[in-house]
Formats: C-alpha cells, structure tokens, sequence
C-alpha cells in the first residue's frame, strides 16, 4: 500500500485557471479533493462507491481539480443515441471510453494494452451500476494485473462531502489478499444511498449464473 503523504487541494495552490476553477466550484457546494501523488505515469482508478449521478458531477470536477489526464469507462448507451449526439463529444473530450456491457469484446486485454501505450491513468466505478448488487465487477482487477500497473482507491464520501484518491495497492495476483487491502481502505465510505453501495467483493461468472 502505499504511504505518500496526501494534502487537500486549496484552490489556490493549485497550477492553473481550470484546476483553481474546478476546485472552487467543489468548495462552493462543500466538497473538497484529497490527493496523494500517484505512483507512476499509468494506472487503473477504482471509484467508491457508486450510488447515484451525482457521482459523476463531483467525480469530474474532482478530476479536473487534481488535473491529471485520467480516462474514465462509460456505458455504450451514453454515446448512442439522441443523447450520445449532444453529450457524446463533451464526454469523449472529458476522457470516456464506450463499453458495451454484457458482450465477450475482448475489452480488456485491449484496455490493458491502451492504457499502457497511451500512459494514463484509467478511472471506473466497479460496482457498474447505481443500483444495489452483490459485489464488484472484476473488470479493473485483470485490467491492472494484465497491464502490473497500480491500483488506485478513490473514495467519493457525501459523509465528509470529500473525495480521496490517496491509497494505491499494486495488485499481487491473489484475489483474497487483494481485496482485503482494498477493503481496508473504504471502511467509512458513505455514498449518497449507503444502501446501494455494494459489498467489497469480486463478483466471478459463477455468483452471476446462481443470482
């Protein structure tokens, strides 16, 4: 796990016009970014947990705040459709990627690959869903071991109205181990509806065909 120091991001610390920006638009409805320095130039970025849209606006400033190039996993609908002609180019310019749920595309060995080429950090919501479910995705977890980047464990608490970015765990291709440490790092995460947020655990292909 690693044990940089973390700081808040005043806004006025910060390098540039949109970072302050962003972080005064946080700091007006409350919110404040905690952030530790990541440990190297690609990643992947779980987010947790992921119980409304809101997620997504706090999320965002919160990136831009930070100011590191981060993409970020969407469902394919957002950029099809009606919706996806108006919001399609903002959201690929904010960094989305178009995943197409429930289908064998060969997504994830093709994301490992990219993020490495590319050289960024790769941000999604485990969890996949608003809605309340039995366990994590375990997508990012063989994108970060197919790729031996770090994992990064943002937290967006309505709690402590704070989202942190200041743990990373370099995944040890023990599932068990693993997901203790990630479980250690969320033992206070409050999500808008705290009782949507899923349990710290890997859904695998079996626990999917018994639900």
């Amino acid at each position: 796990m690693s044990a940089k120091p973390d700081f808040i991001l005043e806004p006025a610390a910060l390098p540039t016009r949109w970072q302050r920006f962003s972080a005064r638009v946080l700091r007006l409805i409350g919110w404040r970014v905690r952030f530790a320095p990541l440990p190297g130039p690609c990643g992947v970025v779980v987010v947790y947990p992921h119980t409304s849209n809101w997620d997504f606006v706090i999320g965002l400033f919160a990136k831009w705040t930070i100011g590191v190039r981060f993409r970020w996993l969407g469902k394919e609908a957002l950029f099809r459709g009606v919706s996806g002609a108006l919001l399609g180019p903002f959201l690929r310019a904010w960094g989305g990627i178009p995943v197409e749920r429930g289908v064998q595309t060969g997504a994830i060995p093709r994301l490992a690959q990219d993020m490495r080429a590319g050289g960024y950090w790769l941000a999604l919501a485990p969890e996949g869903t608003r809605k309340y479910r039995p366990g994590w995705r375990s997508g990012f977890y063989h994108i970060a071991v197919g790729a031996d980047v770090p994992l990064g464990m943002a937290c967006i608490d309505y709690a402590k109205k704070e989202v942190r970015l200041v743990d990373y765990l370099q995944l040890s291709g023990d599932v068990e181990r693993d997901m203790a440490a990630v479980r250690a790092v969320f033992p206070e995460a409050c999500g808008y509806r705290p009782e949507c947020a899923a349990p710290i655990t890997l859904v695998t292909a079996k626990d999917k065909k018994a639900a």
